[in-house]
């Protein structure tokens, strides 16, 4: 059947499907308003400032079209749901006025200047976490490109940025937005957006974005006025979970996947974070996550097809599971993601720095755990879960370690303590320097949580600018009966205080103690990417070793290439508060004594440069040797031929 347009043309129906979502400019000046809106009879665009009305056609699936002149970027309209309710658009592209305020229609246009970025492998990946609106005194786009040469200075290969969807206010985390399309308006904007990734590239930085597919926020939350964005059957802990597998979702999977497709695409991210995925709820036969990352990859490689290598964009999944089938292809049960945070690893360091036992730390504590985080990836593969109450997971064995991403510290770890406190606020100075070296040359790509590289003084508090004074309180509730059992009151979440407590004072890094562990990762860093058997690690050529009464974990990884030639790498963590000698009738004792060889030592967190008590460990040591550890120290040693 066909069907007339908004000009008068005729079209088939379906043809909808190659169409974007929301305000598309076209190249002839005009503008294409699609919206998916079953619920709705009878749909008009607004187009404000003009004040004309113009009726959308509808098309089959709920979907209403129109072509409108004269209605190019700057354009503000909203959507008048038969004759009554006035709405901003689900695929808004700019709340210019906010979550309340009308949307605008966008010019796509760019100049950009990475035709040859190809961007690093998932090894190679050094991520820096960064939160925009407290990461710079501007809280922009702009302020982040201003620190993006001390980023690459570091060592890093990566940023993450917080979620950037429209939410209310100008403060929040981002897990608040309401219009997955539209860039948050007091960061900057779609096209200061652009600019940041654009300087990223030209740095030689990747861009991964948190987006968050699991629920939608609450103030501004319009879309269930549209059609069937949520489900009857399910919920999530942040309200009604989205509809993946019930009546409508053909289109509600349509308006997430090209969401992150405008991402990849337009905005060339490299890499998309998927927040909380085990909050994505689908029993359907062909899950929707297999269905994005087809669709993800396949695209990225036709977008990519003309580059040299191509050009990958990546999905980084965020799950509390421990289920390693996500990283498996649909046809093998899977859903073909390309890696995901490790959390076990940081808590299971954490919980054996400073002793806690509260909440999820209860699964954690022994340096065992450390040592199979090390070695496998989770720490919870099927064992009874004392915070869960029941046996939880799956084993990792085999999954390599690229597809790991492991860190100390991320906004949810330190952002959901009631103070916000940081590991530096937890731990002395000798123990965070362990558990740093402990990350950067472990065997996944390390994830670093702005300001911790010099150990930021700023907590980073939960914050919210919500405009509904009932919702303010029920956050507020909210917060309190979560830290009711510590029997602490947390900060006030509204409060502009709580937010401006938690910008960070960049300027630290050239200061005292905060320069020394700054340089001290940057140092580790540097030695991670320059040595083969680090960088290049794979678990079949790897070993550690985990002494638990003598507190000391081994790990040792080799590497042999035609172009590297042969290396072996051997981190000491010594977990003691006093020296430490190992010997070949204890702890180096069998396995654990490295091959014949002279190794070389490469760093040692004690040493007075690092500010550290100074140096026990031997420069240059043999098998057979003793080898004496300074307390809660971190030592590398390294053996080439």
């Amino acid at each position: 059947m066909n069907r007339m347009n908004a000009e008068g043309s005729q079209h088939e129906d379906g043809q909808h499907e190659g169409w974007q979502l929301g305000a598309s400019v076209l190249a002839d000046g005009s503008t294409r308003f699609l919206v998916w809106a079953p619920k709705a009879r009878r749909v008009h665009v607004h187009l404000l400032g003009a004040e004309r009305h113009v009726r959308l056609k509808p098309l089959e699936q709920g979907y209403h079209v129109a072509v409108v002149r004269d209605a190019g970027p700057g354009t503000r309209y909203l959507y008048r749901l038969d004759g009554g309710l006035e709405r901003p658009d689900p695929a808004s592209h700019f709340q210019t006025e906010g979550v309340h305020g009308p949307s605008e229609v966008v010019d796509p246009a760019f100049e950009w200047h990475d035709s040859a970025w190809r961007g690093p492998a998932l090894a190679d990946y050094v991520v820096y976490e960064l939160h925009v609106g407290t990461f710079s005194p501007s809280g922009t786009f702009a302020g982040v490109i201003d620190e993006l040469d001390s980023l690459v200075e570091l060592g890093v290969t990566a940023i993450e940025l917080m979620p950037l969807a429209q939410f209310p206010g100008s403060r929040n985390w981002g897990y608040d937005g309401v219009y997955p399309f539209a860039v948050q308006n007091s960061y900057g904007g779609p096209r200061e957006l652009k600019r940041l990734v654009d300087e990223c590239h030209r740095r030689g930085l990747a861009v991964v974005l948190d987006v968050v597919y699991n629920h939608i926020g609450p103030e501004g939350n319009y879309l269930a006025d549209f059609g069937r964005y949520f489900s009857h059957r399910h919920h999530t802990p942040w309200g009604p979970a989205i509809n993946f597998e019930g009546a409508g979702s053909d289109e509600v999977r349509r308006y997430f996947i090209e969401n992150a497709l405008r991402w990849t695409g337009e905005f060339h991210i490299d890499a998309l974070r998927l927040d909380a995925i085990h909050a994505i709820l689908d029993q359907s036969a062909d899950p929707f996550l297999a269905q994005l990352a087809k669709r993800v990859h396949a695209t990225a490689a036709e977008q990519g097809a003309d580059r040299a290598g191509g050009r990958a964009a990546y999905l980084i999944a965020e799950t509390n599971r421990n289920d390693p089938r996500i990283f498996d292809l649909p046809a093998h049960g899977g859903t073909g993601l390309d890696a995901q945070w490790l959390d076990d690893f940081g808590r299971a360091l954490e919980a054996f720095l400073t002793g806690d036992r509260t909440g999820f730390y209860a699964d954690y504590g022994h340096l065992s755990d450390v040592a199979r985080a090390y070695e496998e990836g989770y720490v919870l593969a099927g064992q009874y879960s004392h915070y869960r109450h029941r046996h939880h997971g799956l084993p990792s064995v085999g999954v390599p370690p690229d597809r790991f991403f492991a860190y100390l510290q991320t906004h949810d770890q330190v952002g959901n303590r009631p103070h916000g406190a940081r590991l530096s606020h937890l731990v002395a100075w000798e123990p965070l320097k362990l558990a740093a070296a402990g990350l950067l040359l472990s065997p996944y790509p390390p994830l670093l949580f702005m300001g911790e590289e010099y150990a930021e003084t700023a907590p980073f508090h939960f914050f919210v600018s919500h405009g509904d004074p009932q919702l303010v309180e029920r956050v507020r509730a909210g917060r309190r009966r979560e830290f009711a059992a510590l029997k602490e009151e947390p900060v006030d979440p509204q409060a502009e205080s709580t937010f401006a407590a938690s910008r960070l004072d960049r300027s630290l890094r050239h200061q005292g103690r905060h320069g020394t562990l700054w340089r001290f990762y940057r140092e580790l860093l540097r030695l991670r990417r320059e040595t083969p058997a680090l960088c290049r690690r794979k678990r079949e050529t790897s070993w550690v070793g985990c002494f638990e009464a003598e507190r000391i974990l081994l790990s040792r990884s080799e590497f042999e290439n035609s172009e590297f030639g042969s290396s072996a790498a051997w981190l000491i963590l010594s977990f003691n508060d006093r020296p430490m000698t190992l010997t070949t009738a204890g702890v180096l004792a069998g396995a654990a004594a490295p091959a014949a060889g002279v190794w070389r030592r490469q760093f040692d967190s004690a040493d007075a440069c690092w500010d550290g008590p100074g140096l026990l460990s031997a420069e240059v040591w043999q098998p057979g040797d003793p080898l004496t550890l300074s307390p809660h120290s971190a030592v590398l040693y390294v053996c080439d031929s």
